[in-house]
């Protein structure tokens, strides 16, 4: 081998060290994204693997290089992993086994049995389909963050593409049996693939990791963190600068006696009434409402391109199905109601505050009235 190859390996494994070091550390500062982990191991592999190919060069005998080449399949299963992880939120540990078991026992076989041009083959076309796989998992997460999503799979793609060449080369030459580490042009072009994907990826998946936290921060401010609801500041940032739909609706809910539950079985039992009103808004609205917890016992739901029957009715599901939960309490359970009102957008209703307002006084009417009822705005 040339000595600027040596240079490129030498240049592979400090970037990949950095890489490993720099991933390892941004897991340890909030131990949140575990796909970071595994990205860190994966890469942290590579490192000797590198290190034990060098040594296959200088002394290309068996053991060394079936060592190289399960250190290599053991990191780029890591890879593989932390690439599922980060689209699933799921473990990765039987795909990483799988992936790692079913590499080592194609390749490792014609390597022990001395067809070194067979294993380096089968080693690159392995390589080639995780890194595929991949970047499979990367695009279908893609809608998290298009940009940098994307930009990672090209660099899988192209770093995938550049040992698939590499099998091309020893496939071309037919030599099954070499004595020797590969050395052609289509190693150089690999190891010049890898030092890019490397720093590449690298870079991309740290800003994606900086994406995500920013993400849940500024999910964090604008939901309710008990009930999971959008808050007040949600809901007038998405509805109060716009003017009010010709065919909107909103609903205001209060919970009756709520203070009356607080009291007497203690704010537990409060937060799991809110909790179960809460589920009880999701499953009755679906995906077609924006639901909000305005504050306290105080719920809204905001409805788009609705007629007054629709809102009326969704309302009276909503309070009859609350009304028939039993909601469990220290040992007991326990029933609640809710009051309702409703008002509809028009020349009364031209902006969301108003429409709210009017609402509002519907509500007071249904509390006024009796409670556990639904009225209409006038």
């Amino acid at each position: 081998m040339a000595p600027d190859y040596q240079t490129l390996l030498l240049a592979i494994g400090l970037a990949g060290f950095c890489l490993s070091a720099t991933l390892f550390a941004s897991w340890m500062s909030a131990r949140v994204e575990r796909f970071l982990l595994s990205w860190s191991i994966g890469i942290g592999c590579i490192v000797p693997a590198v290190a034990v190919y060098s040594l296959y060069i200088d002394q290309a005998s068996v053991a060394i290089g079936c060592l190289a080449f399960a250190l290599q399949f053991l990191g780029f299963a890591f890879i593989y992993g932390a690439a599922y992880r980060f689209r699933s939120g799921k473990r990765a540990r039987r795909r990483i086994a799988a992936v790692l078991a079913g590499c080592l026992a194609v390749a490792l076989p014609p390597l022990a049995a001395g067809y070194d041009g067979i294993g380096f083959i089968v080693l690159n076309l392995l390589i080639a389909g995780s890194l595929v796989a991949t970047a499979r998992e990367y695009w279908r997460g893609r809608a998290e963050a298009p940009l940098p999503l994307i930009g990672i799979v090209i660099l899988y793609l192209l770093t995938a593409a550049s040992f698939l060449i590499c099998a091309a080369v020893l496939l071309h030459d037919g030599k099954w049996v070499m004595g020797h580490a590969p050395d052609n042009w289509a190693e150089t072009l690999n190891l010049i693939a890898a030092i890019m994907g490397i720093t590449g990826i690298g870079a991309m998946s740290l800003a994606l990791n900086q994406w995500r936290i920013a993400g849940r921060h500024r999910r964090a401010a604008m939901t309710d963190a008990l009930t999971g609801l959008l808050n007040r500041r949600a809901l007038f940032d998405r509805y109060g600068v716009l003017p009010v739909g010709e065919h909107q609706a909103a609903i205001a809910f209060d919970l009756d006696n709520f203070k009356a539950v607080n009291d007497r079985y203690g704010h537990a039992a409060g937060d799991a009434v809110l909790m179960v009103f809460a589920d009880v808004l999701r499953e009755s609205c679906g995906a077609a409402a924006c639901l909000a917890r305005l504050g306290g016992e105080e719920f809204v739901v905001v409805l788009e391109r609705t007629v007054p029957d629709r809102a009326q009715r969704i309302a009276e599901r909503i309070r009859q199905d609350f009304a028939g939960k039993l909601i469990p309490i220290g040992g007991r359970s326990i029933t609640c109601t809710v009051s309702a009102g409703i008002a509809f957008a028009g020349k009364d209703c031209a902006s969301f505050d108003s429409l709210l307002s009017s609402a509002d006084r519907a509500l007071y009417m249904s509390k006024r009235n009796g409670r556990n009822r639904v009225s209409l705005a006038a």
